[in-house]
């Protein structure tokens, strides 16, 4: 049996684009089930990718649900925004950092709290569902990735077939496990700004920070072709070098550093790994099919269709600053982040509805102006494509 894998990468509230992707291809694949039996979900994709499996049985339905829930989404129902709150882990930050350790062990790792996300995903997450979509065999495999921060490595927990087997690689390993709402939130818990979780008996964080090959836990899973949703703009090579004349500064905000830092961390891996993936996909191409289908090669051709945005997700959060709660406009104030300073850090952190609803609307119209691809790809006929200027490939 031919298995799809969908793959879904992190970027906070920018991973509202993912959401007008998944409408979008729920209305190209038509009334039925979930066209993906292998979901891997990282960061915010974790939390998205989890949710359609809960509802593998409607794939229109789930998208729509998915939708509904992103839509009403405000700071305030992901992060605890109260004056008071913010005010009390700012304070612990500055006792920490001024007492140098005299007064014992530091008491604070994080910046927000995300106790309201909590709530709401154990509401919404039906993990019962997902499991017995695995048991009837409507899903293959569901994995979530997160970061040990003990070791270091990039940990996929992952739940499916008693066929797919743990994996273990020189920073990453797949472990089999029973899914729950703690891993979903490990694996989304940007590191500094969400306190990391316990799970067992060491912490995890954000699965963007290690995993370096996003689609390699679709693949160890047994998927045979996969469509990734990236939350990444590509430039084009005359307009970097023109920011790079244009764009002097004398002042270089803390806001700045952040925003680089979080681009790094979620949005280049996965165009790394298509690369590696296209360049795989072409020397295997020149290997005979019968060598290849012995059992010393252990190498397959795998499609892989990228969706991405046709815009920068963090310019659209330019002018979010003013709709942020007041005390957290002032707490990023006072790292430089007042619009188009620190645009990259606001857009991860902006969970208001207009951003979102922004946001979202882009990933579907970029999503639906690829309809023809999309459908051919599903057919199995872009299994011969190539990688193209804007980050297409299937093969």
């Amino acid at each position: 049996m031919s298995h799809t894998g969908l793959v879904l990468t992190g970027g906070g509230a920018r991973s509202a684009y993912q959401v007008g992707a998944i409408r979008a291809l729920a209305e190209v694949a038509g009334p039925g089930p979930l066209p993906f039996d292998v979901i891997a979900g990282i960061s915010a994709g974790a939390i998205n990718g989890v949710v359609l499996a809960c509802g593998a049985e409607n794939f229109l339905r789930a998208a729509d649900g998915l939708r509904t829930t992103w839509s009403r989404l405000t700071p305030d129902r992901v992060y605890r925004t109260g004056a008071l709150n913010l005010a009390g882990i700012g304070t612990r930050w500055v006792r920490d950092l001024s007492a140098g350790g005299l007064i014992g062990k530091s008491g604070i790792n994080y910046l927000l709290d995300p106790a309201p996300l909590h709530g709401l995903l154990e509401k919404a997450l039906a993990i019962g569902r997902m499991r017995r979509h695995l048991r009837s065999g409507r899903l293959h495999g569901v994995a979530v990735s997160a970061t040990n921060y003990h070791t270091g490595a990039g940990v996929t927990f992952f739940e499916g077939a008693a066929e797919i087997e743990p994996w273990i690689r020189s920073s990453r390993v797949g472990v089999r496990a029973r899914l729950t709402l703690d891993h979903v939130m490990a694996s989304a818990a940007i590191p500094v700004f969400f306190p990391p979780v316990r799970l067992e008996r060491t912490f995890y964080g954000d699965g963007c920070v290690r995993m370096i090959y996003p689609m390699s836990p679709a693949i160890h899973m047994g998927a045979e072709r996969i469509v990734a949703i990236s939350i990444r703009h590509l430039r084009a090579p005359e307009d970097t070098a023109r920011q790079e004349v244009v764009e002097k500064t004398d002042v270089l905000p803390l806001s700045e550093i952040a925003g680089v830092l979080l681009n790094a961390v979620f949005l280049d891996s996965l165009d790394s790994d298509l690369e590696r993936l296209t360049r795989m996909n072409k020397t295997i191409a020149l290997i005979p099919r019968e060598r290849l289908g012995k059992s010393d090669v252990g190498l397959r051709h795998i499609p892989a269709l990228v969706l991405r945005p046709s815009a920068d997700l963090g310019k659209l959060a330019a002018d979010e600053y003013h709709r942020f709660p007041t005390m957290l406009r002032y707490l990023l104030k006072g790292i430089g982040a007042t619009g188009h300073a620190g645009e990259d850090l606001l857009s991860y952190l902006a969970f208001e509805p207009i951003y979102l609803q922004r946001v979202m609307d882009l990933g579907y119209q970029d999503t639906i102006a690829r309809r023809a691809e999309i459908e051919d790809f599903f057919k199995g006929n872009g299994a011969r494509r190539r990688e193209t200027g804007n980050g297409r490939v299937a093969g």
